[in-house]
């Protein structure tokens, strides 16, 4: 999986991607590049009709366009229903950083019970435990760590230094990127006399296919039920997944984001960074929460909730932002009722006692 990638001709890359084309098929495509300046040999993309004026000026040996916005360009063109979404598919192509070499590296320890898929790569110092099952095609990176019964699915990509835990079931075409933690063990403690004592944590963490896992993130396994996460979940760096957590699938979690024990996620939700969220609460489907928002109680209707102590609908947000900026005129305003009233403003009583505002 190491050989060089081949140089595509257009018409190749068109066919491939179910593109239009309009130009010459037969040059040559060794990449990719932004439209301006653009590179001699590579393939951009206007995806903004802002940005069309570029066009003319480009260096691009051809540009993907929006079929609307082809007209009156005289250079070689890929038609595309939505160039950006092409454009990704199409980079993919050129993407050097997934290729890995096949086999063990000498320096990796790698149990006999444990069954290797076929064209997988493990890493130096990459240690796999009694019981794995690694999925054909997979690549698990430098000094990552599968404990025993570990399952990964065919496809997918462990960066250097990932842990994954006893039992742990990662589904196909995974990326997870260094440092993230998979199975960890789950914050469990019961108080006694003599201190805390550690709650054992039985239980799984189980993920499914097409999921993402940014650098350092943590995901903890189970008390006794397992932590879930849900196919197409994407989450960023810096992550804390609590124990019987579940995030629906299709939900993508920005950086720095908590999430407290036992609580579950609804589908295609959209997590702003550094939100906290209680444990043993339900989020509904198609939330999507904005940056900052602290989540203490449950959130059962689907739709937009903004940032604030605690998160509440943004139609309401919005409406208390603006009654917070209007308040030093209120304040003024306030002052001088009093002052005209001659009343004391430190208690709000025209005779000095205490009064109710």
């Amino acid at each position: 999986m190491s050989a060089a990638r081949p140089l595509l001709t257009l018409g190749a890359i068109a066919e491939r991607h179910g593109l239009d084309l309009r130009g010459d098929p037969s040059i040559l495509i060794e990449g990719v590049c932004s439209l301006s300046p653009g590179v001699p040999g590579r393939l951009g993309f206007c995806g903004d009709p802002k940005l069309l004026h570029q066009l003319a000026g480009s260096k691009a040996a051809a540009v993907i366009v929006a079929a609307r916005n082809a007209g009156g360009f005289a250079g070689n063109l890929l038609i595309a229903a939505d160039p950006a979404l092409a454009f990704v598919g199409i980079a993919r192509e050129f993407d050097r950083a997934e290729e890995f070499p096949e086999g063990q590296h000498p320096s990796a320890a790698v149990d006999p019970t444990a069954r290797i898929g076929a064209g997988c790569g493990i890493g130096p110092g990459a240690v796999v435990e009694a019981d794995v099952v690694l999925g054909a095609g997979s690549y698990i990176g430098p000094n990552s760590v599968l404990r025993r019964g570990a399952s990964i699915g065919a496809g997918s990509r462990l960066e250097a230094n990932v842990y994954v835990g006893p039992d742990s079931v990662i589904g196909a075409r995974a990326r997870l990127l260094p440092g993230a933690v998979i199975g960890g063990r789950g914050f469990g403690l019961a108080r006694s006399k003599s201190g805390w004592v550690e709650v054992p944590q039985l239980g799984r963490v189980v993920i499914g296919d097409d999921v993402e896992v940014g650098a350092n993130t943590t995901i903890d396994r189970g008390a006794l039920d397992d932590t879930v996460i849900e196919d197409g979940v994407k989450l960023d760096n810096q992550i804390q997944i609590a124990h019987n957590c579940r995030i629906g699938a299709g939900t993508a979690i920005a950086a720095c984001v908590g999430i407290a024990g036992s609580t579950t996620i609804g589908r295609n939700c959209m997590i702003g960074g550094a939100s906290v969220i209680g444990g043993h609460i339900e989020i509904a489907d198609n939330v999507l929460l904005y940056g900052y928002a602290m989540v203490t109680k449950s959130i059962p209707v689907s739709g937009q909730y903004g940032s604030g102590i605690p998160a509440q609908p943004a139609r309401d947000w919005r409406r208390e932002v603006a009654r917070i900026r209007r308040l030093p005129k209120i304040d003024e305003r306030l002052a001088a009722i009093e002052q005209l009233l001659k009343m004391n403003p430190s208690t709000g009583d025209e005779n000095g006692e205490q009064g109710d505002l």
